[in-house]
């Protein structure tokens, strides 16, 4: 049996880069926080998901197609949903023609539906389990891990309380709460999520319950009809699909306190484990065009408009040029986000050949090499360029340039040309030509300018046999 590779990577909870040894290999396990789908996803939600879909295809790649599971879910209860359910719906609401419970419905539906076109227009696979918190608040018939179960282990073993309305974390119960985001107790300040309540043994105590008015969302429970906090649904979820330990938890840097944090808190007190999940890898943060992205700044992008609206840069970007920008960054640091960035990304990928099959092609060590360096998508894009270019240049690499581009998600896709598109293109070809013998090089370079925005890439050169010139074209996307 042949040697595993090593697998090197940073754990934000012992804060160094270490070899990724599995709980079992034939069952490599993942967890990452997935969108509350309250509004359509921004573009920094987009980094997760690409940066642990690469991660995803990259275990796969190790261990073995059916030996990774991924469980990445869907937040479809929590105050911000039933506030926009209020905002869109609410003559509805107050006419009775429409519940809250079905306008929340309405708006989480279409929500997560555009998440799920966003997120595969940028390459992303499908993780192996997408649950919906909704879906884990009560007792299952199956007999998964819900959160209601989890809140009453918690109390009886003395790490949780009933108080004003509300159950309650205590967070001086745990010895080691702080430790992944390395925040000690005594100095753990309110906020992101966090009130300071009368009500509260300590400041930082954090709400697993929550009573529900008749206007609000609720479930039964043995605390009164009432709904989880933010924190407990992932301790569930994870543990139905993933076990009471599991190999790798995901998420952007904004996770680690509170959400993160409070996860290990439940879950280890829960099941009575010495840890939730063995590595805690966290992206970074995004900016656009240097500046943090804010709705109040005008620079705040959902993904949908970058791929179907004109307002970034003045043009539509595909996909695979969000993609590729996204990794041309190592996933832990910052990134601009930039137009500048989008058109140095579609450069690339337009010196790019399509067509190849990766399934007779086997992903080359250059390109696998920096990416067992805890992910360095960096070096991983570089060796890809240069492994184009050797295809470009010998055919017999094109299978392996292919099966390397799969692995990170970015291989070019082969367009199919209408006989419309060829005589168009062509007639513009010749116009062009006419403009170069003409010396009009101005306007033959706004041309060809024109067609590469198109997605048309033009490539000039000489007949060997006359000397003449003449230009080849191809779709790039």
């Amino acid at each position: 049996m042949a040697e595993k590779p090593v697998l090197s990577l940073y754990n934000t909870l012992t804060r160094s880069k270490g070899a990724f040894a599995p709980i079992d290999p034939d069952n490599v396990r993942m967890y990452v926080c997935g969108p509350t789908v309250y509004d359509f996803a921004h573009i920094g939600n987009a980094r997760p998901v690409i940066v642990f879909d690469v991660l995803f295809r990259l275990l796969r790649h190790v261990y073995g197609e059916n030996h990774v599971i991924y469980a990445r879910n869907i937040t479809d209860v929590d105050d911000k949903i039933n506030a926009r359910a209020l905002r869109d719906f609410g003559t509805e609401i107050a006419n009775g023609t429409l519940s809250l419970n079905e306008a929340i419905r309405r708006v989480t539906e279409k929500t997560a539906n555009q998440f799920h076109a966003d997120i595969v227009a940028l390459g992303a696979m499908q993780p192996t389990h997408e649950p919906r918190a909704t879906e884990f608040v009560q007792p299952r018939e199956d007999g998964k891990v819900d959160m209601i179960t989890l809140i009453e282990r918690l109390i009886e073993r003395g790490h949780a309380y009933q108080a004003g309305g509300e159950v309650l974390f205590d967070t001086q119960s745990m010895a080691d709460y702080g430790d992944l985001s390395k925040r000690p107790l005594d100095e753990q300040q309110a906020g992101a999520r966090i009130a300071v309540d009368v009500h509260k043994k300590n400041p930082g105590d954090f709400v697993l319950w929550k009573l529900s008015s008749p206007e609000e969302p609720g479930w039964d429970s043995p605390w009164g009809r009432g709904r989880p906090g933010w924190h407990i649904e992932c301790s569930a979820m994870s543990a139905a699909y993933l076990g009471e330990t599991f190999d790798i938890h995901g998420g952007g840097l904004d996770l680690i306190f509170p959400h993160h944090e409070n996860e290990i808190a439940q879950s280890r007190c829960a099941h009575g484990t010495k840890v939730m999940s063995n590595v805690w890898m966290h992206n970074g943060f995004l900016q656009v065009e240097g500046r943090k992205m804010s709705k109040s700044e005008g620079n705040f992008f959902t993904i949908a408009e970058l791929l179907h609206e004109e307002k970034f840069g003045g043009r539509k970007w595909p996909g695979a040029v969000l993609r590729l920008a996204m990794l041309m960054t190592h996933y832990r640091e910052p990134i601009d986000f930039s137009v500048k960035r989008l058109e140095e990304a579609e450069r690339l990928i337009a010196k790019w050949p399509a067509g190849g099959n990766p399934a007779e092609g086997r992903v080359d060590e250059s390109v696998l090499a920096p990416l067992y360096d805890d992910l360095n998508t960096v070096g991983a894009v570089q060796a890809l360029h240069a492994l184009a270019q050797c295809a470009n240049n010998d055919p017999l690499m094109l299978p392996v340039f292919a099966a390397s581009a799969e692995l990170l998600g970015v291989l070019p896709k082969k367009v199919e040309v209408s006989k419309a598109l060829e005589d168009s293109v062509e007639s513009l070809i010749q116009l062009r030509l006419e403009m170069l013998k003409a010396k009009n090089f101005a306007e033959a370079d706004k041309l060809r300018d024109d067609l590469a925005a198109k997605g048309i890439q033009l490539k000039d050169g000489k007949d060997p046999a006359t000397g003449e010139r003449v230009t080849t074209w191809e779709v790039k996307r």
